[in-house]
């Protein structure tokens, strides 16, 4: 097989600025362990996220162009809303400024104490406006998604067993909706299978549940279904998405992943009385809702790139792209998430940093320690985001302790990976000096963002 290289050139530049491990140890000290504190002009390689980092093309700045800023009934919507009922078949869609206010308004309408609300994965801001609400997220991730070292295919699915125990237990009429992560972020990228999708959905309807799908990256999960899931192999992604989302109520996306966006979101779904109580609510906290919080040059920007993204080069390029990193890793030895995900590779921090117990943040220290030998900056997937306390104020872990890399679409080359590998595996051979951190100051919610620690 010949090299598979990047389906786009490069038509605008940005510099990196350069600074020693002495500078980096004073930025990482000043910024309490913490890599939301750290200004982005004193990262080398950014991988905190791949949300609003993406690289948009030159249709899209040229769509920019195009955006009209009416207040009501800009044309720049209704391109917005058509691309996104072609590709989801939800006929009633809602422009949100970015995902989590999609969130907002859901959980504020569904939720309240005593509700409960199941998924495969909730990632963290869904969990805190649904926590907010009053009411309580449950994972029912399925068994493989729990070992990070056992690859399997299709490791984002939900435990359809453990579905229909909660179910049974909580009672349907206390679920007003199950929600479908893909990919599954806090799972390690990985993907769901459509075969899964499609029992969630039969399981939900016989309980009179609706479903969602969380579609942040509904065009990276869609493409794995193409090259793992029998039957799928000659469908274009296009055909794969649409069927997707034919088993879902509604959805919420964040158009800051698969859309190629710097910001925007938006809530589609088929139910007429829940939209209006939607739209309701937006007018009151985002916009009118043909804008929604959003300028119309950002609705159009929106438009060019869910299609883009359905483009078969960029996912083949995409997808291969986090395997190289991942198979990289692999072959020296760090232990990471099997197989690589869609949009990152995640680092098995409990086993990287055994010697680090999992109330001193193994992840943590390890998003430090990446940052002070190399100027990488990740995000923590594990006990700081998602623990919480007992009683008895002792942490109650996460399920996993993972270290996300996440890649920005269309903004690295295959040389800054290739950095990027280096500095990981050079991390690892010293992993021993590494050591562990204790919180000195948190948030309530999504203390993660926020959080001052120090080093032990």
């Amino acid at each position: 097989m010949k090299t598979i290289i990047e389906p786009f050139r490069i038509k605008s530049v940005e510099p990196i600025y350069f600074n020693t491990v002495e500078e980096r140890k004073l930025i990482l000290e000043n910024a309490f362990y913490n890599p939301f504190l750290i200004r982005s002009k004193d990262v080398l390689i950014d991988l905190l996220t791949d949300s609003g980092t993406s690289a948009m093309s030159s249709s899209q700045w040229a769509g920019i162009m195009h955006g009209d800023e009416s207040y009501a009934g800009s044309p720049s919507f209704f391109r917005f809303e058509e691309t996104i009922q072609e590709i989801t078949g939800m006929p009633l869609v809602i422009p949100t400024h970015q995902g989590r206010a999609s969130e907002k308004i859901l959980f504020s309408i569904l939720g309240g104490k005593g509700k409960y609300f199941l998924s495969n994965t909730l990632f963290d801001t869904t969990r805190a406006n649904i926590e907010f609400s009053g009411a309580e997220g449950i994972d029912l991730i399925c068994e493989e998604g729990k070992h990070p070292a056992i690859p399997a295919p299709f490791k984002g699915n939900m435990d359809l067993v453990a579905l229909k125990q909660i179910i049974k237990e909580k009672g349907a009429e206390n679920i007003p909706l199950c929600i479908i992560t893909v990919t599954n972020n806090s799972g390690g990228g990985q993907p769901v299978s459509m075969q899964n999708i499609r029992a969630v959905r039969t399981i939900c309807s016989e309980n009179n549940i609706p479903v969602f799908i969380d579609a942040c990256r509904f065009a990276e999960n869609s493409y794995f279904i193409k090259l793992r899931e029998e039957g799928y192999n000659n469908k274009p992604v296009f055909e794969i998405a649409r069927e997707l989302f034919s088993y879902a109520d509604g959805c919420t996306m964040s158009a800051k992943k698969d859309a190629f966006a710097n910001i925007g979101g938006f809530l589609a779904m088929r139910n007429e009385e829940l939209a209006l109580k939607c739209r309701n609510l937006l007018v009151i906290t985002e916009g009118f809702p043909t804008y929604g919080g959003l300028a119309g040059r950002d609705l159009e920007a929106i438009a060019i790139g869910l299609r883009e993204v359905m483009e078969e080069n960029y996912l083949q390029y995409r997808i291969r792209s986090i395997e190289y990193l991942a198979n990289k890793l692999i072959a020296a030895g760090v232990p990471i998430m099997q197989p690589a995900g869609g949009h990152a590779v995640y680092l098995d921090a409990k086993k990287f940093l055994a010697h680090i117990p999992v109330a001193q943040y193994p992840g943590q220290a390890l998003v430090g320690a990446l940052y002070l030998h190399g100027g990488i900056r990740s995000v923590e997937i594990g006990s700081l985001m998602f623990g919480k306390y007992d009683d008895n104020k002792q942490l109650i872990p996460a399920q996993l302790e993972l270290v996300r890399l996440a890649i920005p679409r269309r903004v690295y080359t295959q040389s800054h990976i290739d950095y990027v590998a280096e500095v990981v595996i050079e991390v690892f051979n010293a992993r021993d000096k590494i050591k562990g951190l204790s919180i000195v100051e948190e948030a309530a919610v999504l203390r993660h963002f926020t959080a001052k620690l120090q080093q032990l």
